[in-house]
């Protein structure tokens, strides 16, 4: 619920701070999907030309490649050696998202000063509370800004694509694998949720933490949600606010079907699996898709 607050609030102040700054950004495609880029005819006879990052087909071979060489890369390196790269790497997507999201109120020698003091805490501090705000931000700062170049309708595509394979990736074991290895360096793209309010100043250090995927579900300590369950429908809900759907409204819907099918995620998992792990990005594509649905029956 926060990060699509977040969201609304972002979406809202972009398309004035771009103004101020007199930045170009090219709007999202006049068409409702694009596979691949190139010029377009439109139903006027107007020629546009789509972009790589607005078509769904890169977008998608990007997603794959991406898991493929995380998987290969936690595969055949020991994870004693990739704690400090990823945990690095994951500073630095910290300090962007941080810096994205200050940049739009603030001046940028502000939003620098904050982006770096949020990635050097997360990497010497790594507090769970801290680590939770930090990846909220950073992925509302991902939806946000991506939203505004893929229509509704292929971001709609790309979650059920993506709903397709966290539940094979659930099923088979693999994702559970992947979290397995990330909570052991420490460096984990998923909030970390603690059991006890006492808990949330624990270090994701922990050995609480790092063996989440390995301890029963009646004994952990905390639980984790993938990040991807937070930045897909924020991103959804950007792209729906940037539509020609005319924005606040239509944005509020999808932020509350998102929210609603993250909730169906956990419902399902606390009451039906009893604590196992769950692929909570099919409920969420099911919500969204409603959400989607009567958001162009009136607008």
């Amino acid at each position: 619920m926060i990060a699509q607050v977040l969201t609304l609030l972002m979406v809202n102040r972009i398309d004035p701070f771009l103004a101020e700054k007199n930045i170009y950004v090219p709007t999202q495609p006049p068409q409702d999907v694009t596979i691949w880029p190139g010029e377009t005819t439109l139903p006027s006879g107007e020629v546009v030309d789509v972009p790589v990052y607005s078509s769904l087909g890169p977008i998608l071979i990007y997603f794959a490649v991406v898991v493929a060489i995380v998987g290969l890369v936690l595969a055949l390196i020991p994870v004693r050696m990739l704690k400090t790269v990823l945990r690095g790497v994951f500073a630095l997507v910290f300090g962007w998202g941080s810096f994205i999201m200050a940049a739009l109120w603030l001046p940028f020698q502000f939003a620098i000063a904050i982006a770096l003091a949020v990635s050097l805490i997360w990497f010497f501090i790594p507090r769970v509370w801290f680590h939770n705000a930090a990846l909220v931000i950073s992925f509302v700062s991902l939806g946000a800004v991506f939203g505004r170049f893929i229509t509704p309708w292929t971001g709609m595509i790309i979650i059920g694509a993506l709903a397709i394979y966290d539940y094979l990736a659930v099923r088979s074991g693999f994702m559970v694998w992947m979290a397995d290895k990330m909570t052991q360096t420490a460096a984990l793209p998923a909030l970390v949720i603690p059991r006890y309010a006492g808990e949330w100043g624990d270090s994701i250090k922990e050995k609480g933490v790092q063996t989440i995927v390995q301890t029963e579900p009646t004994d952990r300590k905390y639980s984790i949600v993938g990040g991807g369950d937070i930045s897909f429908p924020c991103l959804l809900t950007a792209s729906v606010y940037f539509s020609q759907a005319q924005g606040l409204a239509p944005g509020i819907i999808m932020a509350i079907a998102g929210t609603a099918g993250l909730g169906g995620a956990y419902l399902i998992q606390k009451f039906i699996v009893k604590g196992k792990p769950v692929p909570a990005l099919p409920p969420i594509a099911i919500c969204t898709l409603i959400g989607l649905f009567i958001i162009r029956s009136i607008w």
